[in-house]
């Protein structure tokens, strides 16, 4: 097939770089590019006044207590006016799924025992998940699974793409955005295994009959091997910059730092660094305020977050190795029967693109190039891979 026909009605607005294996009797496809137009840089200004003057980015200097500074764990919003993260927030549910195996004891902190807030308690005797669905419940289905460090309104402009003809779901990993984040070693450890485990009651909570599943990132080896044991109920798998080599088995300074000794548990609790720098450093994107705040809200109302983010980069330090050797083996057996392709954006800082090419001949999956597009592809040209990723869904096998 074309490339030409598997982008019929694709905007113009945009090409794809398709490579398919040479190992089939497939015909070969003709090669593209598409997002050709960079965004602009804009600088951000940020003024200090007091609560008196009405300004939409401005901090609050003298806000009330129950409103927050914008610093403080008390709040986390600038202003009265309304809230990105609030906005957010109320297009989802709590689903909840996979069984809490802690205590009923109260979780402390780890370096002075002291009891911590209900935002680091285990809320029940499972956890809850924050999810956002759009589109009919009775079209087929799509989960979108953000990766480390992110949330699930990383999807938001890829939602409303795939909602005309797909129910289309994005949710929150335990510890990240509006989903539960219990003390580690209270319920949760974050330990991978315990990402495909809880991964696998979450999709049985949501939907009924076979899935897509799309995931970017750090957390496409939880997928990989979550999708390795119920291959009869996935029609399709789209990675989005997965760490396919053992060069990508390493993360980045920006993210390793978290799992540092006393450090990492400092700054994990900074919105700043665990926000904006992890977003940011990893691409091309470039944050407007407003997205901003959604994604330092969880860090900037408890500490939770950060608790939950230092444990998860120290798992993802020992055992992101394994899991990637393990994902290797599994897309390139024979036994591998689910459609997979790999979308790849190129100006992605942290994941080369050196060895992706040749692991996709050798293990016969599509390949997608998207030249414009760093790691967090969804944020760097959402609507447009929300179209690529509809014309992969629709393409028959």
């Amino acid at each position: 097939m074309s490339i030409q026909a598997f982008l019929a009605s694709s905007s113009s607005s945009f090409h794809s770089h398709l490579h398919h294996s040479s190992t089939t009797a497939s015909p070969s496809l003709p090669a593209a590019r598409w997002f050709r137009s960079y965004p602009s840089k804009k600088s951000l200004k940020l003024n200090c006044s007091s609560n008196g003057n009405s300004g939409d980015q401005d901090y609050l200097l003298d806000a009330p207590e129950s409103v927050g500074d914008g610093f403080s764990f008390s709040g986390g919003k600038y202003s009265d006016g309304p809230s990105p993260s609030d906005d957010w927030f109320k297009q989802g549910k709590m689903i909840r799924a996979y069984s809490n195996a802690g205590t009923s004891e109260k979780a402390k902190d780890p370096i002075f025992g002291l009891t911590m807030g209900a935002s680091s308690q285990s809320s029940g005797n499972s956890f809850r998940w924050f999810c956002v669905e759009r589109g009919s419940a009775d079209n087929p289905s799509v989960i979108l699974i953000h990766g480390f460090p992110s949330q699930a309104y990383s999807y938001r402009k890829v939602l409303p793409v795939l909602s005309k003809d797909y129910h289309a779901i994005a949710f929150d990993w335990l510890g990240f955005g509006f989903s539960d984040k219990s003390q580690p070693k209270y319920g949760f450890d974050y330990t991978l295994d315990e990402y495909v485990s809880s991964l696998e009651s979450l999709i049985d909570e949501l939907v009924v009959t076979k899935v897509s599943l799309v995931v970017q990132g750090y957390f496409s080896p939880v997928v990989v091997k979550y999708a390795s044991s119920h291959q009869e109920k996935i029609n399709n798998l789209v990675l989005l910059n997965p760490p396919l080599t053992a060069q990508h088995a390493k993360l980045p300074s920006t993210l390793s730092i978290f799992s540092n000794f006393l450090l990492g548990e400092i700054f994990s609790q900074d919105p700043l660094r665990a926000s904006d720098k992890a977003l940011t450093s990893c691409g091309p994107y470039k944050m407007k305020e407003e997205h901003a705040m959604v994604y330092r809200r969880p860090y900037l109302t408890s500490g939770s977050s950060g608790f939950a983010l230092n444990a998860i980069s120290r798992t993802m330090k020992k055992e992101l190795k394994g899991y990637v050797d393990n994902m290797q083996t599994i897309l390139k057996d024979k036994n591998w029967k689910v459609r997979t392709t790999i979308c790849w954006g190129q100006r992605d800082h942290w994941l080369s693109y050196d060895g992706v090419e040749d692991f996709c001949k050798d293990s016969n999956h599509t390949l997608i190039e998207v030249p414009t597009a760093g790691h967090h592809a969804q944020e760097d040209c959402g609507e447009e891979l929300g179209q690529l990723i509809y014309k992969i869904l629709s393409k028959r096998k």
